[in-house]
């Protein structure tokens, strides 16, 4: 499926003043291999800010984790989490908008994901836990304390945020091959890393969708975007800002098809790009 971006004719690049909106994912991209936000790109962060911007996450991550990561980043208002399922109030901790996958839906996307990848494995993101099955082994260290086991991830009344598939044999990308032509408009099918891992939202549900939904409630055009990614869940997101970049770590198919590219995530690509803008507008 390919990504889709609201607001593309309307991507015009202000060369005027500094971009209104930075929108940056945060693994790969923001934070280092360490999973921390450098002393140069706080610094970066803290006079964006000052020159007028406010800065998004716009994240595959949970709320819960974020917390950690905008308090590093001195960030405090609106995170995009779950790849777009959820808008997160960083400063009150509240969710103040959810778009979920409708059950039914997500039951005829698990049937075509057990035709297609025999051992997979199932989870449910419900925007504060996660439900998982037997067969899904993933477990992240920082989000054990989230988990709950579950005999089937559609017999418990929570919310479907993302559901999430598992694949010990396949690479997200054979997987994502295997089943996106199947799940067709059932959902948004999409990955953010190279393990086996799909990640599925509703219909339209995307960080680029939410992004300019967010874009529009402040009046800020697509062209007062400045956005950062390295994974193709970030795609539609730099198709969409003004300007979009790559980190010099994306994934090959980010890299052929963003516009722009900067360092990587361990050499401050996201401070580089800033401070040059920011010198631009002085």
């Amino acid at each position: 499926m390919t990504p889709r971006s609201p607001g593309r004719d309307n991507r015009l690049v202000s060369t005027v003043t500094f971009p209104r909106i930075v929108a940056t994912d945060l693994d790969g991209t923001l934070l280092t291999s360490t999973g921390s936000v450098s002393p140069r790109t706080r610094q970066a962060l803290r006079a964006a800010r000052a020159a007028g911007a406010e800065i998004v996450f716009v994240t595959a991550r949970a709320p819960r984790g974020v917390q950690e990561i905008a308090a590093q980043a001195e960030a405090t208002g609106t995170a995009i989490c779950s790849n777009g399922a959820v808008v997160y109030d960083l400063a009150t901790d509240e969710i103040t908008a959810i778009s979920p996958l409708d059950p039914q839906a997500a039951r005829k996307v698990a049937e075509a994901l057990a035709l297609a990848l025999p051992d997979v494995g199932l989870a449910v993101e419900t925007g504060r836990n996660v439900l998982i099955e037997a067969a899904y082994t993933r477990r992240i260290e920082h989000d054990v304390a989230f988990y709950r086991e579950v005999d089937s991830v559609f017999g418990v009344d929570q919310p479907i945020v993302k559901l999430l598939a598992l694949s010990p044999s396949r690479t997200a990308d054979e997987m994502y091959a295997a089943v996106s032509d199947t799940i067709g408009d059932l959902a948004e099918v999409t990955y953010s890393g190279l393990e086996g891992l799909l990640e599925i939202s509703a219909p339209g549900v995307t960080k680029a969708a939410t992004l300019d939904r967010l874009c529009r409630e402040r009046g800020v055009g697509a062209g007062d975007v400045v956005a950062f990614g390295d994974m193709p869940n970030d795609l539609a997101v730099l198709l969409y800002a003004g300007a979009g970049y790559a980190m010099a770590n994306a994934h090959e198919m980010v890299l052929a098809a963003a516009e722009h590219r900067t360092l990587s995530n361990d050499e401050d690509g996201v401070a580089v790009v800033l401070e040059d803008l920011l010198g631009r507008a002085a």
